[in-house]
């Protein structure tokens, strides 16, 4: 009776809350001012909640690759510049597509959720996985092969000898990942984000533990320290799962390995393919960036100084992508639930509170501009290109607080192959080719520098799009079709009976 009456408090709150949004923002008879008010108290709640453990578990995670990457530019500023390379140059395109491809997930689970077809989540996590893993074949092959790849693209032999030692090690991270994001989106759909912080927040601290031994104590070396980061992801792989296993919480949204995971595929396919072309698109944009200064004169300052950025501008990014699970999470699960005026409101809130928080740290960085390249490496030349570099590494701060949680809404309402158009188009037809000539042409000299102005141009140019087609949608056209994809994949709704405790 005690777990009963906890289970009916849990779903009112959780379920109430965005019915009463609703209400409240439909109720004519209150004035404006106050339906604001009590609107925003609501969401901003609601989007707390999801937030701030997701920010937490990107955040930790994000944490684990960019320490190892300390460790690595400890070793020397050649190791520094192959662990940069091997990880934001590489490892991040494994991770761009298999997040990506991990998204359809993040759309579906979040609409079914919202109409109550629980019983499709699972199966749902299930195929992503089995397509992720079919995927992370090939491109275990292409880890394998990494030092001719990236010598054939131009890089330094010395560096790319570097950079592959590093990628061997991060092998098994791909498998995990193929694990990873669909557990992850399975649970982010639900609301059910804490848990995760907790176990990504327990590995980090033994990741740190075992980073040192192996390449310090051990003399391991890039290798070791890549190894226990592709070890670290799968201690919080198999620590998810678990909880899903054993969870209440999951007791109706996960039954068990079914052959249905098997079946549907191509269909689920073509959303994932929409999903992982829209994100890596996205994910690599700034990658190529890397990639690209491997070729100016002097490729390791360039490296390293770029590296130090990239790494402070993906840990401040990972605050933008909890607020993009966030902003997936509510718009799909109110679309779900039929509720335009939430999903709407939903989107500014969680758009405006992103954009405020990468405006105050954007202004800390500048602040420190001539101090954060220490926690990296100890060259004076190294802090001198990263002091230059920071009025352009705040403008992608700032921009990279409003875009993320564009990409999250797009994800919530399906839209994933209308921006994949737009991020080939203001990324690779604009971005890249700009940033190349003010990097290598017109005789500026700006390098570096060049590059990155160039491509922060297409950032610029595809944010401003985004924000023109997100703020003019009929979100009653989007519950529509949102119904219309769910009635295609499951016809039987259940009621949630358990929703509480983790």
């Amino acid at each position: 009776m005690a777990t009963s009456s906890s289970s009916s408090a849990s779903l009112s709150e959780s379920g109430g809350s965005t019915g009463r949004l609703e209400s409240v923002l439909s109720d004519t008879s209150l004035p404006f001012s106050r339906r604001l008010l009590v609107a925003s108290g609501i969401e901003t709640t609601l989007l707390v909640r999801l937030a701030a453990p997701a920010v937490v578990v990107y955040m930790v995670n994000y944490i684990m690759s960019m320490s190892t990457q300390i460790f690595s530019g400890h070793l020397g500023t050649l190791e520094l510049a192959g662990a940069s390379l091997g990880n934001t140059g590489v490892q991040v395109f494994a991770y761009g597509l298999m997040l990506g491809m991990g998204s359809a997930v993040e759309t579906l689970c979040g609409q079914a959720y919202g109409a109550h077809k629980y019983g499709m989540l699972g199966i749902y996590m299930q195929r992503s996985t089995v397509l992720l893993t079919a995927v992370g074949i090939p491109l275990a092959v292409a880890y394998a092969f990494s030092r001719p790849l990236l010598i054939l693209i131009g890089q330094s032999p010395a560096i790319a000898s570097a950079a592959s030692v590093f990628v061997y090690g991060l092998i098994p991270q791909i498998f995990a990942y193929a694990a990873n994001f669909p557990i992850q989106k399975f649970l982010q759909s639900q609301s059910i984000v804490a848990p995760s912080a907790y176990i990504s927040t327990a590995v980090v601290v033994l990741h740190l533990l075992l980073s040192w031994i192996a390449v310090y104590r051990l003399g391991m070396g890039l290798l070791g320290a890549s190894l226990v980061l592709s070890f670290s992801w799968w201690i919080v792989v198999v620590a998810q799962f678990v909880y899903i296993k054993t969870s209440k919480r999951c007791r109706l949204t996960w039954s068990g390995f079914s052959w249905k995971a098997f079946t549907g595929l191509p269909e689920f396919l073509k959303l994932s393919t929409a999903s992982a072309v829209m994100l890596c698109l996205e994910t690599w944009y700034f990658q190529v960036l890397v990639l690209i200064a491997g070729l100016l004169p002097n490729p390791e300052l360039a490296l390293d100084s770029l590296s130090v950025c990239m790494s402070i501008s993906g840990w401040v990014f990972m605050i933008s992508v909890g607020f993009n699970a966030a902003a997936s999470v509510r718009v799909s699960n109110e679309l779900g639930a039929g509720n335009p005026k939430s999903a709407a409101f939903s989107v500014l809130v969680v758009t405006m509170m992103s954009f405020i928080i990468s405006v105050i740290i954007a202004i800390i960085i500048i602040c420190l501009r001539n101090y954060i390249s220490y926690v990296f490496t100890e060259g004076e030349k190294v802090a001198e290109a990263v002091s230059d570099l920071c009025p352009l590494l705040a403008v992608t701060i700032i921009l990279n607080g409003i875009q993320p949680v564009l990409s999250g809404v797009a994800v919530g309402c399906g839209w994933q192959s209308f921006v994949a158009y737009v991020n080939v188009g203001c990324y690779y037809i604009i971005g890249i080719p700009a940033g190349v000539l003010l990097g290598f042409e017109f005789g500026l000299g700006l390098g570096a520098k060049g590059i990155w102005t160039g491509m922060i141009g297409g950032t610029f140019i595809q944010t401003v799009i985004l924000l023109w087609v997100t703020f003019r949608t009929n979100w009653n056209n989007e519950v529509q079709q949102a119904q219309q994809r769910l009635d295609k994949w499951e016809e039987k709704k259940q009621p949630l009976l358990v929703n509480e405790g983790y």
